[in-house]
């Protein structure tokens, strides 16, 4: 079985949220299974900053949908959603 990255883009729900302690609630709200292989910030208007992880997941049903509900549950998260997807 296979494994896929996915760049998930997850909007805090404040500029006012530390960017740095959301890392790490969504760092420890992943899956079993899945990993985190880095974040990059995205600048998006009047303050506010997405964090982009590329997360690593099994290539099974469901793909990357655990890992979008287990985001969205996090403290200080708006949305969440899949900006891109591949195979590794």
């Amino acid at each position: 079985m296979g494994k896929v990255a996915a760049k998930i883009k997850v909007m805090p729900n404040s500029p006012d949220v530390d960017l740095d302690a959301l890392q790490d609630r969504l760092e420890a709200a992943l899956p079993e299974g899945a990993k985190i292989n880095g974040f990059e910030r995205d600048d998006v208007a009047f303050g506010l900053v997405a964090l982009l992880p590329t997360v690593i997941v099994p290539d099974e049903s469901g793909g990357t949908e655990a890992v979008e509900e287990a985001f969205g549950e996090v403290e200080g998260v708006e949305s969440v959603s899949v900006e891109n997807v591949g195979r590794v």
